[in-house]
């Protein structure tokens, strides 16, 4: 058998199979969404979410006023199973939800106000919006950046679900990333926060 007789072949094994056909030949194309991109549509926020000063201004995305049954049921089906994945974007809480870490949605929130709620009002904090997909965004201590010690990035207050505190602080450094600093709680938070802003 020839190349050319072998390639005729083969075209019309494929042109047999509907599934394997070129494009070309099939009945009509198909356009269907998938789990990722109905997942990162649920993440989109709109553009004013850049100005927010504190993370209740930021919950304008489908994961934050759907159903929250809903929400978990979506962001599992993006995962492919019940437990979360490190390569599909979501917020800390979620994660948590997914793991059955946390009693709700509700309750994440709160955790997260009672964090505006303290450093809203204390010199030198500021709300960073544009965090990773989905994330809630986070605080920095400004004054700690390029204080005595020189540090390049400022010590920073975020939300995590790697333990159930909710509060991780990554102290001002230069260079590589350090170890978080596990809080347990806004509670905590509060009477480290001394020790925490004396870190320039």
């Amino acid at each position: 058998m020839t190349a050319t007789e072998t390639q005729h072949g083969s075209d019309e094994d494929t042109a047999a199979d509907p599934d394997t056909a070129p494009r070309e030949q099939r009945g009509g194309l198909r356009v269907e969404p998938t789990a990722g991109l109905q997942w990162s549509q649920a993440l989109e926020l709109p553009h004013a979410a850049a100005d927010a000063t504190r993370p209740a201004e930021i919950r304008r995305a489908y994961i934050h006023r759907a159903p929250e049954t809903h929400v978990l049921a979506l962001y599992r089906e993006a995962c492919g199973a019940d437990e979360p994945r490190a390569d599909v974007p979501a917020p800390w809480w979620l994660r948590a939800l997914a793991r059955d870490d946390i009693d709700s949605r509700t309750a994440a929130f709160r955790v997260e106000d009672r964090i505006a709620q303290l450093l809203l009002p204390r010199p030198g904090w500021e709300f960073v919006p544009w965090a990773a997909d989905g994330e809630s965004g986070y605080w920095e201590f400004m004054p700690s950046e390029r204080g005595p010690s020189g540090y390049t990035v400022p010590t920073t207050v975020l939300n995590t679900d790697r333990h159930t505190g909710w509060i991780d602080v990554l102290p001002a450094h230069s260079g590589a990333t350090p170890e978080p600093i596990a809080i347990a709680g806004p509670a905590e938070l509060r009477a480290r926060l001394g020790e925490i802003e004396a870190i320039r």
